[in-house]
């Protein structure tokens, strides 16, 4: 890849992977005895939080999730590795794919995976302005596989955006209030 002048120098996935790890207690369950879906979103956001500051070299924010898909439940004593990865760049923008992996504290058993996520975050100045990001550099087939994947739910999401903003001019046209 040649470099474009005023474009900061493109990153390794692997630059910017991370593993978040923690044991669930009775403090993360919900009703029904199990993690809470709240926690486990939360140790999602934190984590591909991290990549996105570290993929950009510096401050990110959380622009959207998609996709959060709960696979099993998480109980008290699992210990939950969440990994996150940038799998694209925009101009300021990068999506974070992130995998949830669950196993028993005290067992030797492998862990499965119980949830995953994607996340899109705006790199911010210190003004909350974007910031531009370095382009991610895919490592392997498994990375380019994500890096293509990814610009498809990018081209989704924005057509989703113009759809329903079309929609709601259609509608305001005819006289319909929206709340």
């Amino acid at each position: 890849m040649t470099e474009i002048p005023g474009e900061p120098a493109g990153k390794p996935i692997s630059a910017s992977r991370t593993t978040l790890s923690h044991i669930m207690t009775a403090n993360d369950t919900n009703l029904l005895g199990t993690v809470h879906g709240g926690v486990i979103m939360k140790l999602v956001d934190d984590a591909a939080g991290a990549v996105a500051g570290r993929h950009s070299g510096g401050p990110a924010v959380t622009a959207s999730m998609d996709e959060m898909a709960f696979l099993a439940p998480v109980r008290v004593g699992d210990l939950v590795h969440v990994k996150a990865q940038c799998n694209w760049t925009g101009r300021s923008s990068m999506e974070i794919g992130v995998r949830v992996l669950a196993e028993r504290w005290n067992e030797s058993t492998p862990a499965t995976q119980v949830g995953s996520a994607y996340l899109v975050f705006a790199a911010v100045d210190s003004e909350g302005r974007p910031r531009r990001v370095p382009p991610v550099l895919p490592e392997t087939e498994q990375d380019e596989r994500r890096y293509q994947e990814a610009q498809i739910r990018r081209t989704h999401r924005l057509a989703r955006r113009q759809a329903i903003m079309e929609l709601r001019e259609h509608r305001a046209a005819q006289g319909f209030d929206e709340v």
